[in-house]
């Protein structure tokens, strides 16, 4: 497969402040990237989404007439938009304020000021999210694995679905909670389940104590994605069955090395 270039790429980058707007500019050519539409108001981002299609938004936090989750929501909800890739450039560091993005898809959150390997990163997660580049296991038809997702957030399934199959996994059940996945985990056989630690009445640990205790498929490989990977409290979570912890956002390249782990040993 011919790998899509930094150049090729097609960038709305939707920044009120005339001084950030130039320096990440100069930062995305740095990267060979050159076909850049700037925004600098809200309803200005609104009409460019409509005119034209983009690979990548990058945006702000804060405008006056509504938030970058605002602009998430509105192309997430376009048919013509829905696959865009979308990164957030916030100086903003609130967990709170930042969880939403975290469990809506987006392909990186970048600090301001970020680093070139920051954006570097970045860029890489939206070619791997345009690019389909199907695992080779020795064990497995990857066409013929099992995957039972569970995530309480419709847009994290969504973004996280289109990494598992651009990756090959093609035979991906949905449940959008633990309590729901006991039920589909009680009826079918699955050969991994990937799911979020955060969810109403029953979350990801509990489901993975469920697993190993008490289902059928007490081996089945277990990756947990979570927005709060490193911290402290999970840090013994292996304990309880989980075999691979992810980081929100789900980078693609990074999933790939953890399922060849999981799937090819």
């Amino acid at each position: 497969m011919t790998s899509i270039q930094p150049s090729e790429l097609s960038i709305l980058l939707i920044e009120p402040s005339d001084t950030q707007s130039k320096i990440i500019i100069n930062h995305l050519k740095q990267h060979d990237i050159t076909e850049i539409t700037l925004a600098k108001t809200f309803s200005d981002a609104l009409q460019q989404i409509e005119r034209h299609q983009f690979d990548l938004i990058a945006s702000a936090m804060y405008f006056d007439q509504g938030t970058a989750l605002d602009l998430l929501k509105h192309v997430k909800s376009s048919e013509r938009n829905n696959e865009t890739a979308f990164m957030l450039v916030s100086s903003e560091y609130r967990r709170e304020s930042l969880e939403e993005f975290k469990q809506s898809g987006v392909v990186a959150i970048l600090p301001k000021p970020f680093t070139s390997d920051h954006l570097h990163a970045a860029i890489n997660n939206t070619i791997d999210l345009m690019s389909a580049e199907e695992m080779e296991l020795d064990y497995f038809d990857v066409h013929e694995i099992r995957v039972l997702l569970v995530d309480d957030s419709k847009l994290a399934r969504n973004h996280i679905r289109r990494v598992l199959n651009n990756l090959g996994l093609l035979k991906v059940s949905e449940a959008k909670d633990g309590s729901e996945a006991i039920s589909m985990l009680n009826e079918n056989m699955y050969d991994l389940v990937v799911t979020d630690f955060n969810m109403p009445e029953i979350d990801g640990r509990q489901l993975t104590k469920y697993v190993r205790e008490q289902s059928q498929q007490s081996h089945i490989p277990i990756l947990m994605v979570t927005s709060e990977s490193k911290d402290t409290h999970l840090a013994n979570i292996e304990q309880d069955g989980v075999n691979a912890l992810c980081d929100k956002p789900f980078e693609p390249e990074t999933v790939k090395q953890i399922l060849y782990t999981l799937l090819d040993h």
